[in-house]
């Protein structure tokens, strides 16, 4: 199988990207906005035919939060239109097509993990474009599902857990908000179920459209960032639990927005581990250099 991985330098793109080499049967084209921007219909298609893609896992997005409240229509184009560039391509050349979408499609009003059949009601300029660009995957006839996922992290990028590593060499103390609640997600365990999926032999849309993806356990920042300090050995750093009202940002985020992993589990026969324990394994690699 041919497998083109766009927003390859991202962080689930990067931890896929290392994925690959396990794979030797397969061939993955990875490719940036640079070299197959997906709001040019047309240089997909080229990508497409010139490589003879069987399968699009589609990493890219606009994943600014806040600068997409002031920039909405640059949010729309890569969530919304690129995201039906891609299903009107993979209509065209019958391919499978795997779209990473996110926990921000929902308001927080939840209190248990969310279902995929809960309603999505966005409350940002993110979350909104995110969930249009979804309803082009859900509709289609192609091959195609939603991979929504939260709290994403990696020993690539930028992410919470290297911005906690790097404040506290910085500033003496901490201030982390403590009333927004959901569960993180190490992408390279969602890079492993993310090319499972697309690899297996029959259709992955077969049993639905929409899944969720994220480690087991919910937490709130201040306690995932507590747990950053402890397990790389930061015990005592003082890190103190505010409101969300006390860090005000430009962007509402829900203040409740952890994903149920059940229909995932059950339907591909995914293993998915607790967040403290797929935390531990990022910090080392972190240590061990493998970052960027």
């Amino acid at each position: 199988m041919n497998i083109l991985v766009t927003g390859s330098y991202g962080q689930l793109g990067s931890e896929i990207r290392d994925l690959a080499d396990k794979f030797i049967e397969h061939q993955f084209v990875f490719v940036d906005s640079k070299e197959c921007d997906i709001t040019n219909k047309e240089l997909i298609k080229e990508w497409v035919s010139t490589n003879e893609i069987d399968a699009i896992i589609n990493c890219a997005a606009y994943t600014a939060v806040d600068l997409a409240e002031d920039e909405p229509k640059k949010a729309r184009l890569v969530n919304v239109d690129g995201v039906r560039n891609l299903v009107e391509v993979s209509e065209e050349f019958d391919l499978k097509l795997i779209h990473i979408s996110t926990d921000y499609v929902f308001d927080g009003s939840a209190r248990i993990p969310i279902s995929e059949e809960a309603m999505v009601n966005p409350i940002g300029v993110y979350g909104k474009t995110k969930a249009e660009g979804e309803k082009f995957v859900i509709m289609t006839p192609a091959d195609a599902i939603v991979i929504r996922t939260s709290w994403v992290y990696s020993s690539y990028g930028k992410n919470f857990v290297k911005t906690i590593l790097r404040l506290m060499e910085e500033k003496p103390e901490l201030n982390i908000v403590s009333d927004q609640f959901g569960s993180p997600t190490y992408a390279r365990d969602l890079a492993h179920a993310c090319v499972k999926i697309i690899l297996k032999g029959s259709r992955i849309s077969e049993k639905g459209r929409v899944y969720h993806y994220c480690n087991e356990g919910v937490i709130n920042w201040y306690q995932f960032a507590k747990a950053i300090a402890e397990l790389s050995g930061n015990v005592d750093f003082p890190i103190h639990a505010i409101t969300t009202d006390q860090f005000p940002t430009k962007a509402k985020r829900p203040v409740y927005s952890a994903l149920s992993n059940e229909k995932i589990r059950t339907d591909f026969d995914i293993s998915i581990r607790d967040w403290k324990e797929a935390l531990t394994e990022c910090l080392k690699r972190i240590r061990e250099g493998n970052l960027n």
